[in-house]
This record gives structure tokens, sequence and C-alpha cells, in this order.
């Protein structure tokens, strides 16, 4: 279980890191905007965590004689996914070394989101709590956390679901 765990989780740490550094560059050379940039990024998330599904797999047919547990199963995907959620955190640390300017850029697009859809005391108080909270999500341990975070909800949904599915007694 352990070997498995590790290749598997490297091979998914791996596919993380370059999907996201192909996804950066074509993001840069089509000009796709935040909203495209993240449906390449949750798609460089599910596709990097399809390894917890085969790691489990061939655990159970390869390792365990066609057997895995549910508990089991489980605990193999969320070990594997536990490599990738490390991964993405250090790549978008190292993204804003990167491109330092990306946390205010992003901001600003917000904002000039938020004044198109909305006015007034709504448009006030949202601006407010984003305030709040720009200082949290510039930092750096914050954002390796948050980053890590979606990548291990992720993925733990789909080690649970892959539990599911290959569970064999």
């Amino acid at each position: 279980m352990k070997t498995t765990s590790i290749k598997y989780g490297i091979y998914s740490a791996l596919t993380i890191v370059v999907l996201f550094v192909i996804g950066w560059f074509i993001g840069k050379g089509l000009d796709l905007g935040y909203s495209g940039q993240e449906v390449v990024g949750y798609t460089t998330i599910i596709v990097s965590l399809s390894f917890v599904f085969f790691g489990i797999k061939h655990y159970r047919d390869r390792e365990n004689d066609g057997q895995v547990s549910f508990g089991k199963a489980l605990l193999i995907g969320i070990l594997i996914t536990f490599f990738a959620a490390i991964a993405f955190g250090i790549v978008d640390i190292v993204y804003q070394y990167l491109n330092p300017n990306f946390t205010t850029e992003y901001y600003n697009h917000h904002v000039a989101e938020l004044k198109t859809t909305l006015s007034g005391v709504e448009l006030e108080t949202k601006l407010a709590q984003m305030e709040a909270q720009r200082e949290l999500f510039s930092s750096k341990t914050m954002s390796f956390l948050l980053m890590s975070m979606t990548v291990f909800v992720i993925g733990f949904i789909v080690s649970l679901l892959s539990a599911l599915i290959l569970q064999r007694k």
C-alpha cells in the first residue's frame, strides 16, 4: 500500500505541476482571461487526481489479490491526494514569485466585475469584505494552504468515489 501510494502520488504531483505550467503558457498565449484560466486550473486538478482511481485499482488488482476494503481504498486515495495537494500549493507559491502582480491584478479584476453587477450599499459592503480579506489572501502561507486545501477537498471526493467503485471483498 505504501509503495502504491507513493508511486501514484508522485505521478499525480508531477502531472499537476506539468499541466499547471502548460496551462500557464497556453493561458498567456491565448489570453483566456480569469474564467478560462479557472477552467484550465480545475481541469488540471481533476486530471492529476485521476491517479487516485488508478492507484487504488493497481493496489487492488496487482498487490492485494483483487480485493480492497472501502477504508483501505479511501486511505490510499487520500495519501495520493496529499502528494498532489502539496505540489499544487508549492507551484502556486512559485507562480507568485514569477508573477508578483497576480494578486493585485486578480483583485482589481474582481472589483471591476463587481462594479458592473452591483451598486450602492451592496457594492460598498462587498468591497469592504474583499478589502478585509485582501491582506490575508496576499500572504504566501495562506495562498499555499488555500490551494492545497482546494486540491485536497476535490481529491477527497475523488478518493471517496473511487473507493466506492473499486472496493471488493
